[in-house]
């Protein structure tokens, strides 16, 4: 009896990028200087695996000094205006502006990422820079009578350590600087090992419009990161990662009881109500399952569909995946790009596995052969709520669709969940999807659309997704401490 030979895996072409940054110089930012590390690191094409860069490391004695420079610069900063802190930021806004076609390729050589998406990113850090420039922490008065008057005050914290992912390396690094600047902080960036070159060309940027020690960034290797967070010099840190690392980091925060805001994993669900229009929903949803090749904590991850509409949802679902253009991000017609990292790629692997053992896949199945790390889009029907696949955080371009006939049982199941980031309701009847909506347990719960983030609005997880909130007035009084003056108008 003989085997019949397993399909080869499908080819891509990624020659449109044999691209590297040699001719660019990446260094740290330590107390005003632009400084080498004290070792380096190379940082790969996630599309070709091939070195693009080097990243300058920083060892312990370099972190000191930049936990020194914030520390000792936090003096001055803290007592200068609002208005020079906001028009520094919007000095920096003017200089990405003038470099986003830089920024925004160094965001798909780093990332992955399709140049569209990349220009997005930018777009987005702009928007949130400028809006969080023009936020100010004015005095609330609570009480002011013949006896007394009771203000609140926002008081800067001290130095912040803001602490970026790897999957939106520019956009993120943007939004911790800015608050934590604009309220008067001193801040040190730790970028992701794997897509360190931003958050460095952001120091660059700001070395110049901020007095020494205000803003260091320093690479990291790796290990740097649990002497960060111990560190007996940092106030406050904002992390942006997974649930695990998120609880290490709140641990260690612990002795000196820093401040901390943690925006951590999610596994969003979306339910598709009987009354959808399946073709309309099933391209939005479509689109936030797969952004950023399902790289992103905000994904939907898990999809219900009511049993009335299974069948011809699942085919609509896998023929946009079937139809998409997988590639290198500096290929105009990419509409997906490459997982992250090695790494990324192996979780990707395990995931097909379990796609494969616990439903039907309709439509990918496959990593692409030859350099690279690209996986194809994947959607599996005929698969339990209970299976890993679909009960745990799955951080790859593998997406899968339930059946369910019981609202309320379904309810049950998208809340049956250690995460609480995001979730979203999709119908026609939209105060009937907003009642459906209210029953969900999540920080955000979106109807007929999916991660619209907007820096108005506070973002935050419940349950294991996350401690505090980012964005909006509330994300701005994150970055501060409350202080109570009360002035009593007349002595005995």
């Amino acid at each position: 009896m003989t085997t019949a030979p397993s399909p080869a895996p499908p080819q891509l072409d990624t020659s449109v990028a044999r691209v590297d940054l040699s001719d660019q110089t990446f260094k740290q930012l330590i107390d005003g200087q632009l400084v080498e590390g004290a070792t380096s690191q190379p940082v790969r094409d996630p599309a070709t695996g091939e070195v693009i860069a080097t990243a300058p490391v920083a060892d312990e004695k370099q972190a000191d000094d930049a936990y020194l420079g914030a520390a000792r610069a936090f003096g001055e900063w803290q007592n200068t205006t609002v208005e020079e802190r906001s028009r520094i930021l919007h000095q920096l806004a003017q200089r990405i502006e003038a470099r986003r076609e830089e920024i925004s390729r160094i965001i798909t050589l780093e990332t992955g990422k399709p140049a569209a998406s990349a220009d997005g990113d930018v777009d987005s850090a702009l928007i949130w820079m400028r809006h969080i420039a023009d936020l100010r922490l004015d005095p609330e008065v609570v009480r002011d009578d013949e006896d007394s008057r009771i203000e609140i005050h926002r008081k800067p914290i001290g130095v912040v350590l803001g602490i970026i992912p790897w999957n939106f390396p520019f956009f993120q690094t943007i939004y911790k600087v800015a608050p934590a600047l604009l309220a008067g902080n001193t801040i040190v960036i730790k970028p992701a090992p794997t897509t360190p070159l931003n958050a460095m060309l952001i120091g660059e940027m700001l070395q110049d419009l901020v007095p020494a020690g205000v803003v260091n960034v320093v690479g990291d290797g790796g290990d740097l990161g649990p002497y960060l967070t111990a560190h007996k010099k940092v106030d406050k840190i904002s992390f942006t990662g997974s649930t695990v690392a998120g609880r290490k980091v709140m641990a260690s925060s612990a002795e000196t009881l820093k401040r901390v805001v943690l925006e951590l994993g999610g596994n969003d669900g979306a339910v598709v109500l009987d009354d959808a229009d399946v073709s309309k929903v099933a391209k939005g949803i479509f689109e936030w399952a797969f952004w950023n090749s399902g790289q992103v904590c905000i994904n939907i991850k898990r999809i219900f569909v009511h049993a009335s509409q299974y069948d011809e949802f699942c085919d609509e679902f896998a023929r946009l995946a079937t139809d998409a253009k997988v590639g290198h991000g500096l290929d105009p017609d990419t509409e997906y790009g490459p997982v992250q990292n090695p790494k990324q790629l192996e979780a990707a692997k395990k995931a097909l596995e379990i796609a494969a053992r616990d439903g039907k896949i309709i439509a990918g199945g496959d990593v692409f052969d030859g350099p690279g790390y690209f996986v194809q889009l994947t959607v599996v029907r005929d698969i339990d709520h209970a299976s890993p696949l679909v009960a745990e955080e799955t951080f790859a371009p593998v997406r899968a669709i339930v059946k369910y006939d019981d609202l309320d049982e379904v309810i049950e199941q998208v809340n049956g969940t250690e995460y609480g980031l995001g979730n979203s309701v999709w119908g026609t009847d939209v105060e009937r999807a907003t009642r459906v909506a209210q029953r969900l347990e999540s920080g955000t719960v979106w109807v007929n659309t999916h991660c619209a983030v907007l820096p108005d609005v506070p973002f935050g997880g419940r349950k294991q997704s996350g401690l505090g909130v980012e964005f909006g007035m509330e994300g701005l009084l994150e970055f501060t401490d409350t202080s109570v003056l009360h002035i009593v108008k007349k002595s005995d």
